[in-house]
């Protein structure tokens, strides 16, 4: 998680979104090759989860500009102590709280609020054959959406559940 420490005044408020030195001191030394950006029309709406298979995994950093979202990570790394677990944050406007996805994790979040916009800097660039995906209400991950979920893509909607055929990232 990355926060931001907002300077306010009578004009708004100004706020770092994105530290080269700052994300240095915290390990990433990877340079962001990819942004993308994301405009949501109703809550509801599940995006993911999406994850790249080597040698294209990337790190993602992301923060929702518009609105809100419940952010979903899914460890998938073989080796990992929190492997098949995942984590849920709540990334908003008001929080100006930002996320950091590491290799080897699926991403998807689910919209809160209706035009939700987020944007994502990602370290590698998109591969179309490389991208994978988890069916985003998979049992074994028993991630419990906030809301119904409205809109999906039809790419989404037909990911397959982790079962006896999932291979796991090997970093």
């Amino acid at each position: 998680m990355v926060e931001s420490e907002p300077f306010t005044d009578q004009r708004g408020f100004f706020a770092r979104t994105f530290c080269k030195q700052e994300f240095q001191r915290i390990g990433l030394e990877e340079e962001f090759v990819q942004h993308n950006f994301s405009f949501n029309v109703a809550k509801g709406t599940v995006r993911g989860l999406h994850y790249q298979l080597p040698p294209y995994t990337e790190t993602k950093y992301l923060r929702c500009l518009q609105g809100n979202i419940f952010d979903v990570v899914v460890d998938l790394r073989k080796n990992s102590s929190t492997y098949l677990k995942h984590f849920s944050i709540e990334l908003s406007f008001s929080n100006m709280l930002g996320l950091i996805i590491p290799h080897g994790c699926a991403h998807g979040f689910q919209v809160l609020e209706d035009s939700t916009s987020v944007v994502y800097f990602h370290t590698q660039f998109y591969q179309q054959g490389f991208e994978r995906g988890i069916k985003f209400d998979d049992p074994v991950l028993g991630i419990n959406w906030p809301l119904k979920v409205t809109h999906m893509s039809n790419r989404d909607k037909c990911f397959s559940s982790i079962d006896n055929q999932f291979e796991p990232i090997q970093l």
